[in-house]
């Protein structure tokens, strides 16, 4: 087992430090935001080319509507915390 030095030490670090701010979560937010926005995008053409080549596209269509709406829920709540001043720390 390491020593309390080293413990304080690698907390001193970062390497054991939790986010607990609202500065931080909203980086996580837009981290959430974005990878919905992209599975939102892959599910749109996904269910563009199914209509298009006349194969059953409910399913993908289901899909998209649950990641857009899941999508939504996260902006508005994005919306409640403090903007973004780019800024990593």
């Amino acid at each position: 087992m390491g020593s309390g030095r080293e413990k304080t030490a690698a907390r001193d670090a970062g390497y054991l430090h939790v986010r607990t701010t609202r500065k931080r979560s909203a980086d996580d937010f837009d981290l959430i935001i974005g990878f919905l926005g992209f599975w939102a995008f892959v599910l749109f053409v996904a269910t563009v080319w199914m209509e298009v080549t006349g194969k059953p596209a409910l399913i993908w269509a289901l899909g998209l509507l649950v990641v857009v709406l899941a999508l939504g829920g996260m902006w508005r709540l994005r919306k409640k915390l403090p903007p973004r001043d780019g800024r990593r720390n």
